[in-house]
């Protein structure tokens, strides 16, 4: 429902009337200031919200814009008019300076919409001012001559100083006010309102018409992209962000942005760049404003740094990300309204079709009204009235006009409405030039002509819905190309600024006197962090809590654990065994630490004194391991060892007290065995930029991993390894394949081996080494040519030199050599001298690839190629 803000609720502010006080023999009237102050006020509140700040939802314009485009109207011949003679034009409707009226209509003409510009009227870009009012020049679009006028349908009133009329609002046939967007700011309320795409606007004004849903979301000038899935219909409490559009180029060292968020320029953008980078949130090495006809930010990358984590830290930490929180205040009855976006459009939408019809009436009266005057004028000549001797010899007009009464009314019968006074007289002025000229024929198809249009005209009253369709359709077709969406909607993710800054620090602690801090250079390394990451700490007393980094903060001195917290990050499981109380049982448990309140106490004992922490581990990716238990001797105790695997613990939330592990006292816990993840597969993505790898969604996703499932990594030097699947873990460029190791996949490797100066074809299955290990042998200038892992490649061999006019070979891998170990040889290709070996495309799994017509048939099977001598494979060479 619309709110309103009632001026009746603030009657109680009204100012008491003056107080009157004789003074020897004088009348003085005393005027409380108090009551001059509200009644000021009110007036002056109620003034800026009607007159500056909000716009009206009639014609969606604010008065000094409206005044622009009644003087522009006033002035229009077609020609652009001097920015400072409008100015000068509207300052006689509008009682404020020539500033504040040039830059209204500056920012009219840079919505592109109403007002056709020529000169520099300044950049929304990068923000670059327009010239002065002398230097520039402006008219009235098409479009606007079209939609916002006709002094027909205007309601007018007096200008501030009576001399002139102006509109009360202009009779816009079109939903401007969502189109152009308005932003103001007026006494104790605001008025924010996003613009749209015309050509939305249009469409969702034919899905009104037509009974059917429509929905309405911003689209910006500068471009970029949008996540309206807040946006709440434009009304307060919604919100929608924005971010630039930033791309990747030359090799991912360099970020382009080429769309900016709306309401900041590229000055704005590059400064808060800069700023990041001052604080270390972003390495960059330069940042570049190529800004022209459009944007052009060039973000240069220090090496070694993540392509991808920096735009997502220049979302995080810039102004390339921004949000927005509209707010559909209107002036509607005189009144501020607080009305949603899809309201404005069926209010814009139902006036229009009012505005249409009552066109079209005030068309169909005109038309009617020529209609009578042409009929009358056919009858008056054709019937030679002017001729009669009455006419000729009557001593008055009066006396005419009932002569002329009378001889029409055999013909009144056939008219439109009854012949008037006006009517007559209107007949008696046409000259005897026109009488001679007049031809009935021409006059009979012209009033035919008329009465066609009438018709015409009212079928489209009658249907005034499908004609207002119409028009919407005709005014899209008009107008409406070259105004195609230029925001893109998306749902954007929400980025955590501590996954992605840099991490710009090193987290130290001093375990001897009880601080943690980045200031702490000489003593134990912790592990890398940012200056606005959280770190968490636990103590042997069972309590921990989470802070923020700091340069040197203490601690205490009995401190268990310490690292970056990640907020909801439930793969970081801590395994824990203490000691209920001084005297108490021993419990274990599970568990993670997805968020709490910084700089808060918790305790994950029981909370009795004298808890200890038994044995404690932090396990990224929820591993579980197997522990030793040594309980203190006693009388009649037999087991006084035991072991205990944590993967038969079940994760519970942290407050949990846990299983019990032992009523009687312990006296030491130590490591068994590590343990594997119990939280099933991990998806792990390689960041290309840095070559790391990560869990963050960044780069090429590699696959899920889980337990001793390990990677691949197949260079193209003809080398190999694999390695586990550690985020710490680091690689080199140059690498062919990078995977998921599988040991039952069969690869097939073309290369040339130096030794014996022939190209080579091999199939195997690389065996799980974490040591660098050639597979196309150890001379020295052999080389790969191609790695495949399809199932049936195929490979081209394309001959050169002397053979350069043999035709291309094709070679089906698993037909030409079985599988054998990555340590063989392998079958040679050819002896042929050898061009260019590729890989085509491969054959599926039950293709078989058919001889060529006219091919030899070959009528022995040889069951082992690769045990022929070179020669006898000579020999096999079939021209």
């Amino acid at each position: 429902m619309s709110e309103e803000i009632n001026n009746e609720e603030v009657e109680d502010v009204v100012p008491q009337e003056p107080e009157h006080h004789e003074e020897n023999g004088r009348v003085r009237s005393i005027q409380h200031l108090s009551g001059m102050f509200e009644k000021w006020f009110l007036d002056y509140a109620s003034y800026v919200i009607l007159e500056r700040a909000v716009p009206y939802v009639n014609d969606g314009l604010k008065p000094v814009q409206r005044r622009i485009l009644h003087a522009m109207r006033e002035m229009d011949d077609g020609r652009y008019n001097k920015v400072a003679n409008i100015v000068g034009s509207t300052m006689s409707y509008h009682p404020h300076g020539d500033a504040s009226i040039k830059d209204a209509l500056v920012q009219l003409g840079q919505k592109n919409l109403l007002v056709d510009c020529q000169g520099n009227w300044g950049n929304i870009l990068t923000g670059d001012d327009a010239a002065a009012g002398r230097y520039i020049e402006a008219r009235l679009s098409k479009f606007a001559l079209e939609v916002a006028f006709n002094p027909k349908t205007t309601n007018w009133k007096l200008s501030y100083d009576g001399r002139k009329r102006e509109p009360v609002t202009l009779p816009i046939k079109f939903p401007l006010l969502l189109a152009q967007g308005v932003e103001g700011i007026a006494v104790g309320l605001a008025s924010k309102i996003l613009p749209h795409n015309f050509n939305e606007l249009l469409d969702a004004c034919v899905a009104y018409l037509c009974g059917e849903e429509f929905v309405l979301y911003p689209d910006f000038p500068t471009g970029g992209m949008v996540d309206v899935s807040k946006y709440n219909d434009g009304l307060r409490g919604g919100s929608v962000k924005i971010r630039a559009r930033i791309e990747k180029d030359a090799g991912n060292k360099l970020l382009r942005i080429t769309e900016i968020p709306f309401g900041r320029t590229t000055t704005a953008l590059i400064d808060s760049i800069l700023k990041a980078n001052e604080k270390g949130k972003i390495k960059i090495k330069k940042i570049d404003d190529n800004t022209a006809a459009n944007v052009e930010i060039l973000v240069h990358l220090a090496a070694g740094v993540s392509s991808d984590k920096t735009i997502d830290a220049l979302y995080a930490c810039t102004d390339c990300e921004l949000s927005i929180s509209p707010n559909s205040c209107v002036i509607e009855n005189d009144k501020p309204v607080f009305m949603p976006v899809s309201d404005i459009l069926r209010k814009s939408v139902d006036d229009t079709v009012a505005l249409l019809l009552l066109e079209l009436k005030i068309k169909l009266g005109e038309l009617e009204t020529d209609w009578q005057y042409s009929s009358l004028e056919k009858i008056f000549i054709e019937e030679r009235i002017y001729k009669d001797k009455e006419f000729e010899e009557s001593g008055s007009v009066e006396e005419v006009v009932v002569h002329v009464r009378k001889r029409l009314e055999p013909f009144i019968a056939h008219l439109i409405r009854p012949v008037t006074d006006d009517d007559i007289k209107q007949l008696l002025e046409i000259k005897m030039k026109r009488i001679l000229k007049f031809n009935s024929e021409q006059a009979e198809n012209y009033i035919k002509g008329l009465e066609d249009e009438i018709a015409r005209v009212k079928h489209d009253i009658e249907h005034i819905i499908p004609y207002s369709i119409e028009y919407y359709k005709r005014i899209k077709a008009k107008y409406g190309k070259g105004r195609e969406r230029l925001t893109e909607i998306r749902n954007f993710e929400n980025i955590e600024a501590t996954k992605v800054v840099v991490a710009n620090e090193k987290l130290y602690i001093n375990r001897e006197e009880g601080f943690v801090g980045t200031a702490l250079k000489k003593d134990e390394f912790i592990c890398e962090c940012s200056d606005i990451d959280d770190v968490i700490i636990f103590r042997k007393d069972g309590t921990y809590y989470v802070t923020k980094v700091a340069d040197k903060l203490f601690v205490g001195k009995d401190v268990l654990h310490v690292n970056v917290f990640k907020k909801n990050d439930k793969r970081t499981i801590y395994n824990v065994a203490y000691r209920d109380g001084k005297y108490g049982p021993s419990y274990v448990k599970r568990f993670c630490v997805t968020g709490i309140t910084r700089d808060k106490q918790y305790n994950l004992t029981k909370g009795a004194a004298g808890s200890r922490v038994l044995y404690f581990s932090a396990n990224p990716n929820g591993e579980a391991e197997v522990i030793k238990v040594c309980l203190k001797p006693k009388p009649g105790m037999k087991k006084l060892v035991s072991e205990y695997d944590f993967a038969a613990l079940a994760i519970k939330g942290r407050d949990s007290q846990g299983n019990l592990l032992s009523k009687n006292d312990i006296h030491k816990i130590s490591l068994v065995q590590k343990g594997a993840s119990t939280l099933g597969g991990r998806k792990i993505w390689l960041d290309e930029d840095v070559l790391r790898l990560n869990t963050d969604s960044r780069g090429r996703y590699v696959g899920e991993f889980q337990g001793d499932d390990r990677i691949l990594v197949a260079n193209k030097n003809g080398t190999y390894n694999t390695s586990d699947y550690d985020l710490s873990n680091h690689y080199e460029e140059g690498y062919l394949v990078f995977e998921k190791f599988d040991s039952e996949k069969v690869w097939s490797a073309v290369f040339f081996d130096a030794e014996q100066q022939y190209y080579y074809l091999k199939r195997f299955r690389f065996e799980d080494t974490v040591r660098i290990t050639s597979f196309i042998g150890e001379n020295e200038g052999s080389y790969l040519v191609c790695l495949s892992g399809e199932k049936r490649p195929r490979f081209e061999i394309v001959f050169g030199g002397r053979y350069e006019n043999r035709p291309a070979e094709t070679i089906v891998a698993d037909e030409f050599i079985a599988e054998k170990s990555y340590k063989a040889r392998g079958k040679r290709l050819t002896t042929y001298e050898v061009k260019e070996i590729q890989e085509i495309e491969p054959l599926d799994g039950g293709e078989e690839e058919k001889p060529e017509e006219g091919g030899t048939d070959v009528d022995f099977e040889i069951t082992n190629p690769d045990m022929l001598s070179d020669e006898s494979q000579m020999k096999l060479d079939f021209e």
